[in-house]
């Protein structure tokens, strides 16, 4: 039976990647990856051997690229699956590839790595003993809400993922339904221009009204407690 390595790589640096993931890429037989363009830039950087089967495995072609890779399991060989950053499963497309592998008996292994969730958690300074990580936000405020109220009464910090088009509109959402608490907005984590900002979430509001994000972001939320919550400004005049 063939060997699945799921390789976490790097979501920004790139000197950010195990000695254990840069060996496993070399002796695979068999490289899937979300965009063979960017790994094959961690090739490059680290001189690593390429595969001679590269193909991608991304959300689009999940059933056929999924094939591909169990016919390579089926032939006894290894195959290395990477997304663009980060683990394959992690808010990107591996868990259905990584299952169907489980069922029909193949080996799997987890080469671990960076994480944009885990260096988020940190970098925020909220409690870390307990966590959800919920990924990326529905588009729709309806939808958003729900899904922020879903953990509004629970003491454990929130991490979430999101695109900087819609950072305000998730900080306004997060403000009406989990009230003013503690938060962290982290972009370009572990790259040159990394930002980590911290506040209110109101304060935080304020911040980034009207401005542009570049890169990817995530968003860290203190839990339901007194310790992180903050009184809401009235910005309203007073009436004379």
């Amino acid at each position: 039976m063939g060997i699945l390595y799921v390789i976490a790589t790097p979501i920004g640096n790139m000197e950010d990647i195990t000695l254990r993931a840069i060996r496993i890429l070399g002796e695979a037989d068999v490289l899937a990856s979300e965009d063979t363009r960017v790994t094959k830039k961690i090739y490059a950087r680290h001189g690593i051997h390429i595969p001679q089967i590269v193909f991608s495995y991304h959300e689009h072609n999940e059933r056929s690229g999924g094939r591909r890779i169990l016919e390579a399991l089926n032939n006894n060989s290894t195959v290395a699956l990477t997304s663009d950053g980060g683990s394959p499963g992690i808010s990107d497309p591996g868990y259905r590839i990584i299952n169907e592998a489980i069922e029909t008996g193949h080996q799997v292994e987890v080469i671990p790595g960076p994480s944009a969730v885990i260096t988020a958690m940190v970098a925020s300074g909220f409690p870390s003993s307990s966590f959800t990580f919920k990924g990326f936000p529905p588009r729709k405020p309806g939808p958003r809400k729900r899904f922020l109220d879903m953990d509004k009464d629970l003491p454990h910090t929130l991490v979430i993922y999101e695109s900087p088009y819609r950072v305000s509109k998730l900080l306004v959402d997060a403000l009406e339904v989990l009230g003013n608490r503690m938060a962290a907005v982290c972009s370009e984590l572990t790259k040159k221009f990394e930002r980590v900002r911290r506040g209110s979430i109101q304060d935080l509001i304020t911040q980034f009204h009207g401005k542009k994000i570049k890169g990817e972001v995530t968003i860290v939320i203190a839990g339901n407690h007194p310790k992180f919550l903050r009184d809401v400004e009235d910005d309203s005049e007073d009436e004379s």
